[in-house]
C-alpha cells in the first residue's frame, strides 16, 4: 500500500494523497481489534480484502484502515499518513489549516482532511467508489519501526514509511 494513492470523492469534490506511512494489524496480533474475534464494532475487518474498516478513537478521531485478507479472516491496515496530491484546499478548509505538511500527517487528520467516517465503514475501494486505492508506479526506499501507541505487541516491527518523506507522523526518532 505504500505508495499508492487514496482518493477521496465527495459532493465538495475530490482529494487524495500518497500513502507514505501504514501500520499492519495481522490475523493474531494482539494488537488487532480482530483478535478478540468477530464483533459488531469490527465486522467490516472480516468483509475480506481491500474495504474500509473505519472506527473511532478517544471519543474524537476517526481512523481509517484497509482490510488485508480473504473473507473472514479479520486483519486491517491502518493507514497512518498521505503527502497530499489533489485537493489540497479542500483538504485545508476541513482541517482549518494552510499547512501542507500537517493536512494527512498523522491518523485522526488524515481522515478529517478527507472526510473519512463511519459512513464509510465496509466501502469497498474500487474505481468509482468514494474511496479508490490507486496502485504506485514507482519504487520507493521503505522504513521499518515500532507501531505508535499501543500497548500490546507494541514491540513488533510492523509500521512501515516511505523513508525520507516530510509527511509522515509520530516522533522522528521512529523515522530514520
Amino acid at each position: 500500500m505504500l505508495g499508492a494513492t487514496l482518493r477521496r470523492t465527495t459532493a465538495d469534490g475530490a482529494a487524495s494523497g500518497r500513502i507514505v506511512e501504514v501500520e499492519a494489524y495481522p490475523p493474531g496480533d494482539p494488537a488487532s481489534h480482530a483478535y478478540s474475534g468477530l464483533r459488531v464494532r469490527n465486522a467490516s475487518m472480516f468483509l475480506g480484502p481491500l474495504r474500509a474498516y473505519v472506527y473511532r478513537i478517544y471519543g474524537t478521531s476517526w481512523c481509517f484502515n484497509i482490510t488485508s485478507e480473504p473473507e473472514g479472516v479479520g486483519a486491517a491496515v491502518l493507514i497512518r499518513a498521505l503527502e497530499p496530491l489533489e485537493g489540497v484546499p479542500l483538504m485545508e478548509a476541513r482541517r482549518g489549516t494552510a499547512v501542507v505538511r500537517d493536512l494527512c500527517r498523522g491518523p485522526g487528520r488524515l481522515c478529517t482532511a478527507l472526510a473519512i467516517d463511519a459512513s464509510l465503514d465496509g466501502a469497498e475501494l474500487g474505481p468509482g467508489g468514494p474511496l479508490e486505492l490507486v496502485p504506485a508506479g514507482q519504487r520507493a526506499r521503505i522504513g521499518l519501526s515500532t507501531r505508535i501507541g499501543i500497548t500490546k505487541g507494541a514491540d513488533r516491527r510492523l509500521r512501515y514509511y516511505l523513508r525520507g518523506s516530510p509527511f509522515l507522523s509520530g516522533p522522528r526518532s521512529l523515522s530514520p
